[in-house]
């Protein structure tokens, strides 16, 4: 079997790659795996029975079809229609936007957002953007968040909701396919094909059958999430591809009432606050706020149980969740980021017997660990249902720990309630982005005809950014074609 390009991964990078070949008509031989399952069978069982049953051999939400990320809440950043910093500069979210910027102009970036923005659009996005309608609310909240040393990032917003993610994803499942895209579900790709440092395919595991075999490809382009940014660690250091040491965001879920969050939620639907607070001043920012929302648990490699949040359009709680991230970044001689927050998650796992902590604000504060009796007389009831009262700092470590519980006192100056002694944290929250491919302006790697776009890589955070490297992707392979 030879393919003109082999895709590893089918996460939105994947899907706008393939989605973008297809308008250049430039599809006729194209390959895309995938661990997981097709769209329509992505189902977490845990929605009806209350828990997580491990699903096998892979998570349902981590893996498969549209990836992890639009299957958490389903926001799409439209940074294109915000309005420029002083210096013209265009604010990309999360850890601004990845390393994208580094690759092309802000105009050229500009130009990608607009245009993958109509693609959703397209395909059933709604149409309704938040973060609009209320500018000057806007503005005397971040003039207060000012005060505080914090920065209140907002940009319009459109919500897909979980459930809605998954029926426009599986209309772009069945336009790629219609279109002549090969999709190769439940497969794990082992390792990569490279001789004399040029890729000519990949070793892949059928988990279906559990064959061995292998399929060559002219080009193969790398495009995990964050679920497979351990195993792209892993291939780099076999096959010495270059790679930069990255960060890794280490924090909690944390989870309050809606009425707490009410103008962040009316206003900007999601607003990110980003500090340095004392005295570490490491970086400390929010991310993927869910209103009215439900917390959820993820599975990873090696069986490790994270902690994430949906948003769904109709179903709807009374809490607001949001993520509150530490990043750490490591120097010389130190070079594993990734082991380094596997190792945080593996030991709260471990303290909450595989599965995920929860403890609340105030018992942290009075050094105490949450019972579960504690849980059932708290004001705010957690939407996991199945978490494991306990005490994170047994494994977040004291630094960690320091940030977060300063940032929060920051952000109660700002929202008040923030900082409520019945607000839940659950643990562990990481973001596995912490290789940073070493790529040229094509975004090809230090082997020849081996590109990488995504999160996995780094060179992508979120939804939207992930989808614009693929266009981008496109483009660049129908150029060199």
């Amino acid at each position: 079997m030879e393919y003109d390009l082999i895709v590893v991964g089918m996460g939105p990078s994947a899907v706008f790659l393939a989605y973008e070949l297809i308008q250049l008509n430039d599809c006729k031989n194209v390959l895309l795996i995938d661990q997981g399952k097709p769209v329509e069978k992505r189902v977490c069982p845990a929605i009806k029975v209350g828990k997580c049953v491990g699903c096998k051999p892979y998570c349902n939400i981590t893996c498969g079809f549209s990836g992890a990320g639009a299957f958490s809440d389903g926001k799409l950043n439209s940074y294109h229609l915000s309005s420029r910093d002083k210096d013209g500069s265009i604010y990309l979210g999360g850890n601004d936007g990845g390393y994208f910027k580094k690759y092309m102009t802000e105009d050229e970036i500009y130009d990608l957002l607009n245009y993958t923005d109509n693609v959703y659009l397209k395909f059933g996005a709604d149409e309704h953007l938040y973060g609009l309608d209320h500018i000057e609310e806007i503005k005397a909240l971040q003039e207060k968040a000012s005060k505080q040393n914090l920065n209140l990032v907002s940009y319009p917003i459109r919500h897909l909701g979980t459930e809605k993610a998954h029926i426009l994803y599986g209309k772009l499942e069945e336009y790629l396919k219609e279109n002549g895209i090969n999709l190769l579900f439940e497969t794990e790709v082992k390792d990569l094909i490279i001789n004399d440092n040029k890729v000519s395919g990949v070793k892949i595991h059928d988990l279906k059958t559990d064959e061995y075999s292998e399929i060559y490809g002219k080009k193969v382009v790398l495009a995990v999430g964050r679920k497979g940014a351990s195993w792209l660690s892993e291939i780099c250091t076999k096959h010495n591809i270059e790679t930069k040491i990255g960060s890794v965001d280490i924090g909690i879920r944390y989870e309050l009432p809606d009425k707490i969050m009410s103008k962040i939620n009316k206003y900007m639907y999601e607003g990110k606050f980003i500090g340095r607070p004392l005295p570490y001043r490491d970086k400390v920012r929010t991310f993927c706020q869910n209103p009215s929302g439900f917390v959820s648990r993820e599975v990873y490699d090696n069986g490790l149980t994270l902690v994430n949040g949906h948003s769904y359009k109709d179903k709807k709680s009374t809490n607001t969740n949001l993520a509150i991230l530490v990043s750490h970044h490591f120097t010389y001689p130190f070079d594993k980021p990734i082991e380094y927050g596997e190792n945080v998650a593996q030991n709260l796992n471990r303290l909450a017997g595989n599965d995920i902590m929860v403890q609340r604000l105030g018992d942290i504060y009075r050094g105490r660990r949450t019972w579960m009796e504690d849980l059932e007389n708290n004001s705010v009831k957690p939407t996991l249902k199945g978490a494991v009262p306990g005490d994170l700092t047994y494994g977040l470590g004291y630094r960690t720990m320091r940030d977060i519980l300063e940032f929060i006192r920051d952000v109660d100056n700002v929202v008040e309630g923030f900082a409520n002694p019945d607000n839940l944290l659950y643990g562990p929250e990481i973001k596995f982005y912490s290789n940073e491919v070493v790529l040229d302006k094509d975004f090809m790697t230090s082997v020849d005809g081996l590109y990488s776009i995504g999160d996995g890589g780094g060179l992508t955070t979120g939804l939207m950014m992930a989808s614009c490297a693929g266009v981008k992707m496109a483009r660049i392979l129908k150029n060199k074609s």
